[in-house]
């Protein structure tokens, strides 16, 4: 019988991403993506954000799809001046749009 679903036999995970700390410390030089589109100051360090976005479980997305985000758009700890994305999901996406939209433009850039 054929897999009508390609799905993994019952029982068996997919696995997981293979870690890409190169890839990550690229993004950490760049700047937060979303000051840069809606012109705001970035005002602390970039760090890597692996999207949330419709992500359904607690598995992190591929290390290819980290956006550059400042800490004021990722967790706000240290520049609690805009929306984090931890703090607020749903109010990030009102205002920002889905985190995975801007994995897109980071990949079409040669990193």
């Amino acid at each position: 019988m054929s897999n009508l679903t390609n799905q993994p036999p019952l029982g068996l995970k997919k696995p997981k991403p293979k870690k890409n700390e190169a890839y990550l410390r690229e993004v950490r030089k760049r700047p937060c993506c979303v000051c840069e589109r809606f012109g705001e100051v970035q005002r602390s360090e970039t760090t890597a954000h692996h999207p949330i976005h419709e992500r359904y479980g607690s598995r992190k997305v591929a290390d290819e799809l980290a956006i550059p985000l400042c800490d004021g758009h990722h967790q706000g700890m240290f520049d609690d001046s805009k929306i984090a994305i931890h703090k607020n999901k749903k109010i990030w996406r009102e205002t920002y749009g889905p985190d995975w939209s801007y994995s897109l433009s980071v990949q079409e850039t040669d990193i």
